[in-house]
């Protein structure tokens, strides 16, 4: 028999009056009930959220399944496929005795197979998709640095890298142009003008030069340069009104983790950077689902932790949601975990010890309930149902309940190839992404100014003064230097400012003269 008392409270707690997203319908001693439907307010979706779960538990489905509805709100959605199944957003679910059971176990009646919009992102050369790719100026620093598994000291010096780069109006467009900023301090030139900045270790820049190559070696130089994603083409509708789902297919990337995590901060931070501010809304203007969350944070210094912090704090104002995916609560830090308001728990697995520690430690971060023993139920839950609490208009969290969730209507698997073809084909933006442009940057920058100094440089007696000395016979590196900052600098020189985790405020990756612009091959 129904439990009409419970029903009744769930129903109240969470029968919102204003548009919504549905996750599916209460449940309570292993019975449904349909009548008390689990719901989240589409304006509070900017309170962000946590999706987490054991593998196998059903996080996949509940993205899928939420990026469907923002989607039909109008609200323009970034996730990222790790495992490569959530391409079937792109296309018509099939019904079959699962999805016919899951229905009528909770009342819904309105489920109909549908595709969506959807646009591929690659952070590969000659991937399938929309190249997403960053300057290294815009990437900044703390970002680089946990790319570059840098300590807070070898960061430090980094941050002075670019902070050189900025007042000699250096554009940093890609990895050769910091390697070669970093030989350049490095010699006695550049050791001298660094001098004002406290100074480079040359064991330091080296090991930072080795590290750079070591990324170029795993081809993660495709990932900086030109032209720069345009945040904007995230948010983006299609012509019947449906959020585009911007998909960023990652599959092929499993053994760079740290690269394509640290990517997606880049991403989320851009949008932060760039977004007006907008206060609350009925409705987000873009909602980002970062998954695998635990990759962004393994190892990340206190600095990088302040920002992730920072930008979960601030973003909202934005109208962005943000979504952390992850095996457990426990991935995400404590001071970024209390900035998720929405919460949803699918199963934990209790093998060990310190599994049982984090069930116990999961268990009190939700409301308090008299219908559940939380921990129990985290360990018992099925493949898709989770406990779920969210937050209400009014700013409380709502109770506790074991949730059957709704099941996705587009295709709960991986797109057919000649169907992920034709999706990629048709993309509006992809021919603005598809080549690299190699601007005059840093690189051609400081060749000339060696040039340049080495032409001015007094001859020795006997030789010609047309003649261009061998890069082997030496250059007087302090006089390139003099050279270099009165060509590029003025009395006045206007230092960048750099935002959220070292982007430029000012864009001064896309102000690069392009008069050497150069496709490459």
């Amino acid at each position: 028999m129904p439990d009409q008392s419970f029903a009744g409270e769930i129903g109240t707690a969470y029968g919102f009056t204003e548009p919504v997203l549905e996750y599916g319908a209460a449940s309570l001693n292993g019975g449904a009930e349909p009548a008390a439907r689990v719901r989240v307010p589409l304006r509070m979706i900017n309170r962000h959220g946590l999706v987490a779960g054991a593998t196998g538990t059903g996080k996949t489905k509940t993205l899928q399944m939420l990026t469907e509805q923002l989607s039909d709100s109008g609200v323009p959605v970034f996730l990222v496929d790790i495992k490569g199944d959530i391409s079937g957003v792109g296309a018509p679910g099939q019904s079959g005795d699962r999805i016919t059971a899951r229905l009528a176990q909770i009342g819904q009646t309105d489920w109909a197979p549908q595709a969506y919009p959807v646009e591929f992102l690659t952070l590969n050369r000659g991937g399938s998709g929309v190249r997403l790719r960053a300057t290294v100026s815009s990437f900044g620093p703390i970002l680089l640095a946990k790319v570059l598994d840098l300590n807070e000291t070898q960061q430090s010096v980094l941050a002075l890298v670019f902070k050189y780069a900025d007042d000699q109006k250096l554009p940093l467009v890609d990895l050769s142009d910091l390697r070669s900023t970093l030989n350049y301090l490095n010699g006695d030139a550049g050791q001298a003008a660094m001098a004002e900045y406290g100074g480079l270790s040359t064991a330091t820049v080296g090991v930072m030069i080795r590290k750079i190559v070591e990324l170029e070696q795993q081809e993660a130089d495709a990932f900086f340069g030109q032209p720069e994603f345009d945040i904007g083409d995230l948010i983006r509708t299609a012509p019947n009104g449906r959020g585009v789902v911007s998909v960023l297919e990652v599959a092929d990337m499993q053994d760079r983790p740290k690269l394509f995590s640290t990517f997606m901060m880049w991403l989320l931070a851009a949008v932060y950077h760039h977004l007006p501010e907008v206060g609350d809304l009925d409705k987000p203007k873009l909602v980002f689902f970062f998954d695998e969350a635990h990759l962004l944070f393994e190892g990340a210094n206190p600095s990088f932790l302040d920002q992730i912090e920072m930008v979960a704090r601030l973003i909202r104002s934005k109208g962005v949601g943000v979504y952390f995916v992850t095996q457990s609560p426990s991935d995400v830090p404590p001071s970024v975990l209390a900035q998720l308001g929405n919460r949803v728990q699918h199963a934990l697995r209790a093998f060990t010890p310190d599994d049982q520690k984090r069930i116990d430690q999961t268990a009190r971060t939700f409301p308090s309930t008299t219908h559940y023993d939380v921990a129990k139920e985290l360990t018992s839950l099925g493949i898709g149902e989770a406990l779920i609490t969210v937050m209400s208009p009014a700013g409380v969290p709502t109770p506790t309940v074991h949730t059957i969730m709704r099941p996705p209507r587009s295709l709960m698997a991986q797109l057919d190839p000649a169907a992920f073809a034709a999706a990629v084909a048709a993309s509006p933006i992809a021919g603005r992404y598809a080549s690299d442009i190699d601007p005059e940057s840093a690189k051609e920058m400081l060749a000339a100014r060696m040039e340049q100094a080495a032409a001015e440089a007094p001859q020795p007696q006997g030789t010609s003064a047309d003649a261009t000395p061998e890069p082997s016979q030496g250059m007087d590196w302090a006089q390139a230097a003099r050279i270099g900052t009165r060509v590029l600098t003025s009395s006045t020189t206007n230092t960048l400012l750099r935002g959220v985790f070292g982007i430029l405020g000012g864009g001064a990756a896309r102000r690069t003269t392009r008069r050497t612009t150069r496709r490459r091959r």
